[in-house]
């Protein structure tokens, strides 16, 4: 059964979210007067209004009680046919907004297919993918149903809730402005409760709406114009040390907003809309400063991505003192280890800035910060000297020349000899013939005496032996090679001169490694005695010796004769 007052009801509310509610949301949200943007994917839509026919399958069953208050009957709902749906959107930014919808089936009229009538308002946000010919988009809703049960059943407000989407093709219409809703797919939740009692019950209805229809654009959300900065130098060459002065300007800015500036680049002070460079310390060549912007509420500048703007640049050079020039001699060009000579420097600066001298050299020392210097050549090595003369100003603008002088070697000292000394003889005992006797020490002290005079020089003692010897000697060896135990065989050069090496150690205190001991060819019974100085040659300067093996020919203990007794007759 339909009633009169629920039709008008129902035409209000849709006409309220086809008409009233998005009209007068737009009066409050006007474009601004710097002119109509056509919706796309670039500048979408502010507001999208929808009108159009929709069909309602509601899925869901009824127990109701009969008129006998016994019978309990199951009745089920009938797809609805009749059915018109509008809503109205604001979108906050490109892609999300929020949606108030309303939509009304078989609530007109008795259809003969349908055995209830449904009419829903909701409200909940939108997401919206705008490109330039479609509009997908899904959204979730919440509201309230007003719903007339399929048996006499009252109309009855119970909640709802709807999830779906749809697709809207863009068309050239009204200046781009109108688009057709393709379809609009919607599941829809609702609940009703008629109450206990005759013609009562509840259901839960899961339905399946779909919709198509026409979408108006109103408006657009194309942001405002993108903040710029442009950043000049003035003026844009200078010496080092010379200010620059930078000034920022900016483009498209908001009145209403405050503007934020940076900079940066070597030696930029400031951070308002004007700085300046400390050129001081800068290197000639050009420079390049960095200027940005960002507008917005004092404290939350750059918050949006057009009140950010594109950094700017500016430029200057800084140009270069001419730097000093230089000349450098020095005078004597050639000395000897251990003298000085003198270094003249002469430089000239271009613009007159004050100069600083500083020198230096490959070998030596160079002392003096003038125009004037003096070289010593103390601890250098002989040969060449490179000398650099350098000189800076206050600019630190800097040249060098170079000049050289020689360090003189010294004639090598003479080359040291062996020297003969004196030779001690071994005749007179006839009976102890290797026996170093009183009449050597004369001679050996000398030699001593001269070994702790010259601390590095050392002794070499030669013996000698005579042809008698030699022969008794080389016949001992002959009888020995035929012996199974042969016998020692004196080498009385040899032993000669090891017992007086033994009389230097043990008597006077000579250092035995500072002695060598040889053997000589002279035909004779004495030791030759040599000093040879640290340098000197032994071999070079005295041939024909043979070392003596000191580990086979020992010294013998230097014992006086035993003394005759009367009366005894000589052997």
């Amino acid at each position: 059964m339909r009633h009169p007052k629920l039709k008008l009801l129902s035409l209000v509310l849709l006409a309220t979210a086809l008409v009233g509610l998005p009209s007068g949301l737009v009066a409050q949200d006007a474009p601004k007067p710097a002119g109509k943007a056509a919706p796309g994917a670039d500048s979408p839509s502010r507001w999208d209004i929808f009108a159009g026919y929709s069909y309602l399958a509601p899925k869901g069953t009824v127990e109701v009680l009969q008129r006998d208050g016994v019978t309990v009957l199951p009745e089920t709902f009938k797809a609805m046919d009749a059915g018109l749906i509008g809503s109205g959107a604001r979108y906050f930014n490109k892609y999300v907004g929020a949606q108030l919808e309303s939509s009304t089936h078989d609530t007109m009229k008795d259809s003969s297919g349908s055995n209830g009538a449904v009419t829903t308002v909701a409200g909940g946000l939108i997401f919206r993918f705008p490109t330039e010919e479609i509009t997908p988009f899904v959204h979730g809703l919440v509201g309230g149903s007003r719903v007339g049960g399929p048996e006499h059943e009252v109309y009855t407000w119970g909640p709802s809730l709807t999830a779906g989407g749809g697709l809207d093709y863009e068309t050239p219409l009204f200046d781009h402005h109108l688009a057709i809703r393709l379809f609009q797919a919607d599941y829809q939740y609702m609940h009703v409760n008629w109450g206990p009692g005759i013609w009562g019950g509840r259901a839960n209805l899961n339905s399946a709406r779909l919709s198509a229809g026409v979408v108006f654009h109103i408006g657009s959300i194309a942001p405002p114009p993108q903040l710029t900065v442009a950043c000049s130098a003035n003026p844009t060459s200078v010496f080092p040390g010379d200010p620059v002065n930078l000034t920022a300007t900016v483009g498209s800015q908001d009145p209403k907003l405050n503007v934020v500036y940076g900079w940066s680049g070597d030696g930029v002070k400031g951070n308002g809309a004007n700085a300046t460079v400390d050129t001081s310390a800068l290197a000639p060549g050009t420079h390049t400063v960095k200027c940005d912007a960002k507008e917005g509420k004092p404290g939350k500048e750059g918050l949006k991505p057009w009140q950010l703007a594109q950094e700017g640049t500016a430029t200057f050079t800084v140009k270069e003192f001419e730097p000093p020039t230089i000349s450098c001699s020095v005078s004597p060009t050639t000395i000897k280890p251990g003298d000085s000579a003198t270094v003249t420097s002469q430089g000239l600066s271009p613009q007159n800035r004050p100069l600083t001298y500083t020198y230096s050299a490959s070998a030596g020392t160079v002392n003096g910060n003038g125009n004037s210097a003096t070289y010593s050549s103390t601890g250098a090595p002989t040969g060449p000297v490179s000398i650099t003369c350098n000189v800076s100003d206050d600019k630190n603008h800097s040249a060098s020349s170079n000049t050289s002088l020689n360090i003189e070697a010294p004639p090598p000292p003479p080359q040291p000899h062996t020297q003969a000394l004196c030779s001690i003889g071994f005749s007179n005992d006839k009976k102890r013939p290797t026996r170093v006797d009183n009449e050597a020490k004369a001679c050996l002290d000398e030699v001593a005496l001269d070994l702790q005079r010259q601390t590095d020089a050392k002794a070499v003692i030669v013996g000698e032996s005579n042809a008698k010897e030699k022969e008794a000697q080389a016949k001992a060896e002959k009888l020995n090679a035929k012996r199974r135990h042969p016998k020692p065989v004196e080498d009385t050069a040899a032993q000669r001169a090891v017992n007086t090496k033994q009389y230097l150690v043990t008597d006077k205190g000579i250092d035995p490694s500072r002695i060598t001991v040889a053997t000589g060819t002279g035909d004779d019974q004495k030791v030759e005695n040599y000093l040879v100085p640290s340098g000197a040659n032994f071999g070079s300067d005295v041939e024909a010796t043979t070392p003596v093996d000191e580990s086979t020919v020992k010294p013998q203990e230097r014992k006086p004769l035993p003394q005759r007794h009367h009366g005894r007759a000589k052997k």
